[in-house]
């Protein structure tokens, strides 16, 4: 009997094995898959990096090279001195940053009302909402603008800020989030005589933190990256955004081309801020990713 509890034993390990060795080979060709498909998203930034510190003749020699050969470390310094970034870099972050702030709240109340609120319209209105999102950007832009002149907001980052004020994929992404909290913590609470803003901001709020801040995170770069609308109600040179900034730096000291080098230096300290915040906030921006910052 021993013997042949042995042999059986032996059996299953020789069945298991080409099973096992195919669950590595799967496993070795998915992470290669992956280690290239990150190489290639990152290239782009590693040769906007690697081009601020060669000289102009490396950038457009052939075949070119990836590595310089004596790093240019002033190009960095050269085009810091070259135009006011640190004004323009700090307008992009502080009116990216009132816009998330705004419009996480208004998102977390229109959200809340939809979810937890019982009232005459309450799908209609949902539907108009999303039916907006449909809507082109440039499609809002004429509208907006004849607003803002006529509240005297032109050429001011208070404009920026209010004509930013309202997201719908944040009213869609935390409507999500909080239809996947269980009725019956609701329901606990407002038994215990806990008001809708408690309820909000004391319960809901952390439990769908993750989303909170996956939209929070998607919103500040987006806002930080756009360039098209600020550019036509920003004038002053004073109140550029970072996106305006490094275009003009672009057309005037770049002259179209002429110092690349200093031009992809500033390229480089333009989305250091978007790098340490994606650095700072990448966990809780996957859990988002992931289960919409809810869990159980």
């Amino acid at each position: 009997m021993g013997e042949i509890t042995v042999k059986r034993e032996e059996k299953e390990i020789i069945d298991i094995a080409p099973i096992k060795r195919s669950i590595n080979i799967k496993n070795i060709i998915r992470h290669i898959l992956l280690i290239v498909f990150s190489f290639l998203m990152a290239f782009p930034f590693l040769w906007m990096v690697l081009s601020a510190i060669k000289t102009k003749n490396e950038i457009w020699q052939f075949p070119p090279k990836l590595f310089p050969a004596v790093p240019q470390w002033h190009n960095f310094i050269d085009a810091w001195n070259s135009a006011p970034f640190g004004l323009y870099i700090f307008n992009s972050a502080f009116t990216s940053l009132l816009i998330v702030l705004i419009q996480i709240i208004n998102s977390a109340l229109i959200a809340y009302a939809l979810t937890e609120l019982k009232f005459k319209g309450k799908k209609p209105l949902f539907a108009i909402v999303m039916g907006t999102y449909m809507l082109p950007a440039a499609a809002t832009y004429l509208p907006s603008y004849v607003i803002l002149s006529n509240m005297n907001l032109i050429d001011t980052l208070t404009g920026v800020v209010i004509s930013n004020a309202v997201s719908v994929f944040g009213i869609f992404l935390i409507r999500q989030a909080f239809k996947q909290i269980k009725r019956e913590v609701v329901e606990a609470a407002m038994i215990d005589g806990a008001s809708h803003w408690k309820i909000l901001w004391h319960i809901m709020f952390p439990l769908a933190k993750s989303s909170f801040v996956t939209f929070g995170l998607i919103s500040f770069v987006s806002n930080y990256n756009n360039y098209l609308w600020p550019s036509l109600i920003i004038k002053s040179p004073n109140k550029y955004l970072i996106t305006i900034g490094l275009r003009q730096f672009f057309i005037q000291q770049g002259a179209y081309g002429i110092k690349w080098p200093q031009i992809m230096a500033a390229s480089t300290f333009t989305i250091a801020p978007l790098l340490l915040l994606f650095f700072v906030a990448q966990k809780w921006f996957m859990n988002g990713i992931a289960d919409s910052g809810v869990k159980g």
